[in-house]
């Protein structure tokens, strides 16, 4: 389990590297006031149309929680205040439904489902994959939750027993949980058969089906509240965590981003620089390693010698095959400046060479972040697959660098 000293000593780290660590600090603040006020945190968590809303409106028959047979009703987190059978007051959470079109609320719902104390995950039939694989997720943080199969009302009798003997065996070895059923339905439709011989479908008033949910969330709240706690205290450093991860990665990938560029720059203006020929090559190789200490250094990972020529090698080479394809972009990005000239001051082979840094540090960066560590082969591998992509975009930019240092040296700055 994740500790408080730990999430503590990240973010510390993070921010030495300069990333935003506000979401983390509003998790932690948001942790503390729970803890303060004694609060203990239900979240309803399920697909759309699974019946969360209509649960909760069973279960606070006094609130006022719109439920819609359309898909994806609630927008937002809406918490009420429950009363238990035992006389505990909770924070009910009715939770945007996950699995929507575009995916949004996902995240919402799961981040929300982690800081809770007591998740009741609510399915209205048998799982399918995602909702195994969120099941799953939930599981590994070793709260108490309830699996509910709502909408009972539904599935005669051997439907229900063959589908409780599904979803409750989910559960099998997994301790703080519990398998209930319920029917939030508070209307059934029934046929009413006329005197005169036809049949009109109407719908009648009946009671929600839902103290099991009731005596299960009662059984878990008598457990024990430092429990509680300590295991929605683990479940939200592994949050924090997470958020810290995303931050870090977000402002290396920022500074990857600066740097790459900015080397591409030098190969362009060091290629035009060149006296005799053969000396750009030897520029770009200085350049070479030198990009790739840097990025590694922003992605705090040692870099040796021998990966970093082999590394330089191998791009050589995949450059080499491409070398006719990159001079006929470079020519085209070119004819945008009459004036310049194509074959001025070597102008298309630098602009060649800046292409091949930039995609040689987009490579590179990658493979650091993914991986952790430098891998030569592979990352010369990414390298070739991505000297061919957006090949026209980063030749108009680098195409500007080179107008501009040749309208530089034209006049003598």
């Amino acid at each position: 389990p994740i500790t408080a000293e730990q999430v503590t000593a990240a973010i510390n780290k993070a921010e030495a590297l300069g990333a935003d660590t506000t979401a983390v600090h509003r998790e932690l603040a948001e942790r503390q006031r729970r803890r303060e006020h004694a609060e203990i945190h239900v979240a309803l968590f399920g697909e759309i149309s699974s019946g969360k809303s209509a649960l909760a409106q069973a279960l606070l028959p006094q609130a006022e929680i719109t439920s819609d047979v359309r898909g994806g009703t609630t927008r937002e987190l809406t918490r009420y205040t429950w009363h238990s059978p035992g006389g505990d007051s909770l924070l009910l959470t009715d939770m945007p439904g996950t699995a929507e079109a575009d995916g949004t609320l996902d995240r919402l719902a799961a981040d929300e489902a982690r800081r809770a104390h007591i998740v009741v995950y609510v399915s209205d039939g048998d799982l399918n994959r995602s909702q195994h694989q969120a099941l799953k997720e939930l599981l590994q943080l070793q709260k108490p939750l309830i699996l509910v199969l709502n909408k009972t009302d539904r599935y005669n009798t051997a439907e229900t027993a063959a589908l409780s003997a599904r979803l409750g065996g989910l559960l099998d070895s997994h301790p703080n949980t519990a398998f209930v059923q319920a029917s939030a339905a508070t209307t059934r439709q029934v046929v009413r058969h006329m005197p005169d011989g036809t049949e009109q479908l109407e719908s009648r008033a009946v009671a929600p089906q839902v103290q099991a949910v009731s005596s299960a969330l009662q059984r878990m709240i008598d457990g024990n509240q430092q429990i509680l706690d300590r295991l929605s205290d683990s479940a939200t450093f592994v949050l924090a965590s997470e958020k810290l991860d995303e931050a870090i990665a977000a402002t290396r990938q920022t500074r990857a981003d600066e740097l790459i560029d900015s080397y591409a720059v030098k190969a362009v203006i060091g290629a035009l620089a060149a006296i005799t020929p053969g000396s750009d090559l030897l520029i770009q190789g200085y350049l070479g390693t030198q990009l790739v200490r840097e990025l590694a250094a922003i992605y705090d990972t040692k870099v040796g010698r021998v990966d970093t020529e082999l590394l330089l090698t191998l791009v050589q080479k995949h450059a080499g095959r491409a070398h006719t394809l990159l001079l006929a972009v470079a020519g085209n990005a070119l004819k945008a400046f009459p004036g310049v000239g194509t074959l001025a001051g070597g102008a298309l082979h630098a602009l060649a060479y800046g292409i091949i840094f930039r995609t040689l540090g987009r490579a590179l960066s990658i493979t650091l972040a993914t991986r952790g560590e430098l891998h030569p082969r592979q990352a010369a591998k990414l390298f070739e697959e991505k000297l061919g992509e957006d090949l026209d975009t980063s030749a108009r930019g680098l195409a500007r660098v080179v107008v501009r240092q040749i309208g530089n040296d034209r006049h003598g700055d």
